[in-house]
This record gives C-alpha cells, sequence and structure tokens, in this order.
C-alpha cells in the first residue's frame, strides 16, 4: 500500500491540528519496558517476572500501516495496551506527533486517546452486551462533551460508512450481529472520536475469509477517506503483506526486524522471520514442505537466553550469539531502512556467517 494517505479527511468531529507536518512521525515509541510480577511464598514477595516487552523503540510514518507480526507470546498485544495506556510502562516514553505523552508540557492522556483508539481482537466481549449499538458508537463523543443528539448523528453516519444501515442496525444489541458485523460496529466506534492513528490489534483474525476480505477492503477505504494511520497487529502473515507498508517483527518481548515489507517479504536477514515466512500456508501442493523451519516452543520469558534470545531455537547459533546482545540500531529517518538483530547481519561482529568489518584507513 501507499504510504503516502490519500484524499481529505471527513471529519465529524474537528479534524485535529497536524502539529509536525507530514515529515514528523505520527508516534516514536521509544525504550518501552513491560514486566509482569510473579509473586510467592509465605509473604507473597516478588519472586520473578515476566519481560514481555522489553525495550521495544519504533517508529510509525503518518499516513502508512505498520504491520507487527510474531509468535503468540511475543508481547504484540501488551505493546498495544502500553501504546494506549490501558497498562502502566515500567520504562519509556511515547511522542505523539512531536507532543510527548503524559507531561505537564506535551499530551495528556484524554488528547491521546482522542487521536489514538484501538479495534480489539474480541468483537463480540468489546461491546457493552446491554447498549443499542449505535449508543455504543455514541458514548465516546459523548464522554468527551458532545451533544446527544450530534453524537447519535454521527453514530448513525459511521454506521452507513461501515456498511450497516443504520435504521436496521442502529438498535441492535451485539449478540444480534454476526461476527463481522461486530468487527465493522467496533471500528464505527473507534472512529467516533476522529483519530489519526487506529491500533488494530487481530481485527481481523476470528472471521471467516470472506468476511475477512470484506473488513480489509473496508480498513483500506477508510485509512483514505479519514487520513489515518494503522497499527496492524496479526498472525497472519498474507494479511500482512497485503496491507503493510512496513513490518516490525517481535520474539520474545523484543524487536528483531524492522523494515519495509516488501524487503523483509523478499530478503528476510533475521532467521527468525526467515522462519515465520517460510511457515506460511501455500494453495500449490507443490509448496509443501516436509520439515518444519522452526521447531520448539519460546524459551520461558521469565528467564530468556542470554544474549540472543532466538539463539536456542536458531540453526546458525555461535558462541557470540550466547555472549552478546544483537543490536537492532537506530532508525536513521530512511523509510528504506532495513534494521536486523542479528550477528550475521553485522559485519565484524565475530559470527562465522558476518560479513569482516570495514577498514578504517
Amino acid at each position: 500500500m501507499n504510504t503516502e494517505a490519500q484524499g481529505a479527511a471527513a471529519p465529524m468531529l474537528d479534524q485535529p491540528a497536524d502539529r509536525g507536518g507530514r515529515a514528523q512521525p505520527m508516534l516514536i515509541a521509544q525504550g518501552l519496558k513491560r514486566y509482569f510480577p510473579i509473586r510467592g511464598g509465605l509473604l507473597n514477595r516478588r519472586v520473578a517476572e515476566v519481560k514481555a516487552v522489553d525495550d521495544v523503540s519504533f517508529t510509525v510514518l503518518k499516513g502508512e500501516t505498520l504491520g507487527v507480526v510474531g509468535e503468540s507470546g511475543c508481547g504484540k498485544s501488551t505493546l498495544a495496551r502500553l501504546l494506549m495506556h490501558l497498562l502502566v510502562m515500567d520504562a519509556g516514553s511515547l511522542i505523539f506527533d512531536g507532543d510527548p505523552v503524559g507531561t505537564e508540557q506535551g499530551l495528556s492522556l484524554r488528547d491521546l486517546r482522542r487521536n489514538l483508539q484501538m479495534v480489539f481482537q474480541d468483537s463480540y466481549s468489546s461491546l457493552n452486551p446491554r447498549l443499542p449499538i449505535e449508543e455504543s458508537i455514541a458514548y465516546s463523543p459523548r464522554v468527551h462533551g458532545m451533544e446527544r443528539g450530534q453524537a447519535k448523528r454521527i453514530a448513525r453516519e459511521l454506521l452507513q460508512r461501515v456498511g450497516l444501515r443504520p435504521e436496521y442496525f442502529g438498535g441492535r444489541y451485539p449478540h444480534e450481529l454476526s461476527g463481522g458485523q461486530k468487527q465493522r460496529v467496533n471500528i464505527a466506534r473507534a472512529l467516533a472520536l476522529n483519530p489519526r492513528m487506529l491500533i488494530l490489534d487481530e481485527a481481523v483474525s476470528a472471521l471467516d475469509k470472506s468476511v475477512e476480505a470484506q473488513v480489509l477492503n473496508l480498513l483500506g477505504e477508510l485509512k483514505r477517506e479519514f487520513n489515518l494511520t494503522y497499527m496492524f497487529i496479526s498472525h497472519d502473515l498474507h494479511v500482512v503483506q497485503y496491507i503493510s507498508d512496513r513490518v516490525m517483527v517481535m520474539y520474545l518481548g523484543q524487536v528483531v526486524e524492522f523494515g519495509p515489507v516488501d524487503t523483509i517479504y523478499a530478503q528476510p536477514r533475521h532467521p527468525y522471520t526467515a522462519a515465520l515466512l517460510e511457515c506460511r500456508l501455500v494453495v500449490d501442493p507443490a509448496g509443501r514442505i516436509d520439515t518444519p523451519p522452526l521447531v520448539g516452543d519460546p524459551p520461558n520469558p521469565i528467564n530468556p537466553p542470554s544474549g540472543c534470545r532466538f539463539r536456542t531455537r536458531c540453526p546458525h547459533a555461535e558462541t557470540v550469539c550466547e555472549r552478546t546482545v544483537p543490536a537492532l540500531g537506530a532508525w536513521n529517518g530512511n523509510t528504506a531502512a532495513h534494521l536486523v538483530a542479528c550477528h550475521m547481519a553485522h559485519p565484524g561482529s565475530g559470527h562465522s556467517r558476518a560479513a569482516p568489518a570495514p577498514v578504517v584507513h
């Protein structure tokens, strides 16, 4: 997909100002950490911790779709909840369009959620079963001070926009809708505050393939119409390839590869990314594989391996992988930059497959 957002937004609330212009990233996450304590013993003391998100940094550009992939338990959903401040960070910071989040001089949590919304995987439990869907969509604008009649008008307009006729569906309750219809309602509800960015956490994974295609096409239309930026979290690598501009690959709470979707899918540089791509389902029987490209379960996040966390499952692991943590590197602003946290990709790292270190004259 093209990273340049097309078309003008169709505001229903006042469109938030684009404070930093197109060149400024929409979201910058720096050093995010979230450890979940494990308590035990007679005094219920903290005896260990699960390192769900461990020093994650990345940038989301305006108008792009950033795909986030990885196995279950790698920290994708925890990361999404940290961005929404549904979980408290142990460390790290967020900058939204140039404004620090949660500081006295920066963006308040209320303003962040006005600009950043989330669509969850479980479309049913995300909706209040006691509210008609029109009321569910109108709820957020009303909380932010909008008059009831205007909030309902916006809800009806958004229902129409996501393909649900308000006269038929507005008064229905969540249990009266199919899975695809409920997810359309969740998308409409996320758009009710006219946000600038959506986090889509497995938003289509529970849907049938035909319905999934309809929702993906709808997301593309809404992105262009409302000038949105997406962060799209999914297990389905085919869907991520279809919808994303850049991809971030996570493993055991850390980012192991980051770059343009076409580059990563054509030439993955991290062994974990390569194994994930080899696991994709294919229609052609000739593409069937006889040996699994990735075996074993991820290590215990309570006590992850030293050095490279993937080394216990990597066929190319060497001594340097055990001793030294491979650096991902810092993004330099180039949209074509391809970052990878693997010693094989770093010249002079000491790995036998790495290129020699450059000679300095």
